[in-house]
């Protein structure tokens, strides 16, 4: 992590108007990766952290930005806010909670940090492909849009054009308190575990120190966690000595089913812990099956979803249905247009694209359980690797706490998925762009350079 951003080729290539022609048009690498440096490790705590990714990790970060118009990100914003009032319809959340885990059932009051919308963005604007409940990445991509230098006055304008990254850390916070406020009260919040399996060795486990230090920062005690090693005796939920009184939950397990996570199931459902996000708001929000509901109309109807949430779902949400022996047969002779996952999948596991699929591996998906999601073709990113000019395909993250916006991400890669597996590949930052006149700047400002 010693370059400085370079400008292999500028914006000169553009074509006029919109987001999407610097995403074409524009090759300049823009991550000061001595300023992510000093991003990842402001506290001594964490020296080292910036090499041991670049050793480790090193499709981590892109080293460039995304591009997005204003209207795309009002249209991701309505999604957001359509999506989230629907799921807080009271027949909507009989529905999800009729098929869920017991565990599911209970409810202490929390919404979830770090809710994570995926989008595509297609010709007709975002598409959603994915909502998760433990969405990861967000204090890295803090980091990341920090350390970014303007190439040329066009960008300029977009970073100043972004949200106040200074209040971030303090927005996430402010989350969490409120987590905690809404299962506690006024009682004082004192401990917090970031938990996972084996999280050590997890691909974002940089970030666990990252909220680690963010904790500690704010007068808070903090640990990092192995599920496996907490204990639940007294009332409380312990971790070796300490007691926890909140748990940011990275965990995959999302009913707390496995045997390693016992300790933690029997603290939250006894309420003897804060747990965040937790096993009722992944069976409201992110069971695979919600996508089929939720761009299905006459369901939406039936609900009581307002014609304007209406209209902005089927606008938003690809067509999506379950995989069943009776509609296998359509399927497999419209797969060229399909998306697979598993209901019970997570990170990109086990999913295929219609175009790609072996008979073998479609009697594979009709042996388990399957949704089948119209294809939305990502949108791609130009960018220059090794010399050479490419493009790399790219999704949007939102990351959202109480149905707002709280940060817009990228993650740029080529392949079936994103992966963090791609030369050039990563977490990119997401600039909002006026619609208009933005690429013109860029073109006078590369004409004036020569």
């Amino acid at each position: 992590m010693d370059t400085k951003p370079t400008m292999p080729a500028t914006c000169k290539d553009a074509p006029l108007d919109l987001a999407e022609a610097l995403n074409q048009g524009c090759y300049c690498q823009t991550l000061d990766t001595q300023r992510l440096r000093g991003q990842l490790e402001s506290d001594p705590s964490l020296l080292g952290m910036a090499q041991s990714i670049t050793n480790t990790r090193p499709h981590l970060f892109s080293s460039t930005v995304v591009f997005l118009s204003p209207t795309m990100v009002e249209a991701i914003t309505a999604t957001v806010g359509a999506i989230e009032r629907v799921m807080a319809l009271p027949a909507w959340q009989t529905q999800a909670l009729a098929t869920a885990a017991p565990i599911a059932q209970v409810d202490h009051g929390p919404l979830g940090v770090f809710m994570g919308y995926d989008f595509h963005m297609g010709p007709d604007g975002p598409q959603l492909i994915e909502i998760n409940t433990n969405a990861g990445g967000a204090l890295l991509n803090v980091a990341l849009a920090r350390a970014q230098t303007a190439c040329c006055q066009a960008m300029d304008l977009a970073m100043n054009g972004y949200r106040d990254l200074r209040t971030l850390e303090s927005d996430f916070l402010a989350m969490f308190q409120s987590e905690w406020q809404l299962q506690r009260g006024d009682a004082p919040l004192r401990t917090i575990a970031i938990v996972d399996d084996d999280p050590a060795n997890q691909y974002l486990a940089p970030e666990f120190e990252l909220f680690r230090q963010l904790f500690i920062q704010h007068g808070l005690q903090a640990v990092i966690a192995d599920a496996a090693q907490l204990q639940w005796h007294d009332g409380s939920l312990w971790h070796g000595t300490t007691a926890i009184d909140l748990v940011y939950n990275r965990t995959t397990d999302f009913d707390l089913s496995e045997a390693a996570h016992t300790a933690l199931a029997q603290a939250y459902t006894s309420g003897g812990v804060v747990l965040t996000p937790n096993p009722r708001i992944h069976a409201l929000c992110a069971d695979k099956r919600h996508l089929v509901t939720l761009g299905h109309l006459p369901t939406l109807q039936a609900m009581g979803v307002t014609e304007a949430d209406q209209r902005i779902l089927q606008k938003g949400i690809p067509a999506c249905e379950v995989v069943t022996p009776d509609n296998a047969a359509a399927l497999w002779e419209r797969r060229r247009h399909l998306f697979f996952k598993p209901l019970a999948g997570f990170g990109a596991r086990a999913v295929y694209r219609g175009d790609k699929l072996t008979r073998k591996v479609w009697e594979q998906i009709l042996a388990a359980d399957y949704i089948a999601q119209a294809l939305v073709p990502p949108s791609q990113r130009a960018m220059e690797i090794d010399a050479a000019q490419t493009t790399l395909k790219f999704d949007i993250r939102a990351y959202t706490y109480a149905g707002r916006l709280q940060l817009l991400a990228a993650r740029t890669y080529s392949g079936q998925t994103t992966n963090f597996r791609t030369q050039g590949g990563g977490f990119a930052p997401v600039l909002p762009v006026p619609a208009k006149t933005t690429a013109q700047t860029c073109l006078d400002h590369a004409a004036a350079a020569g």
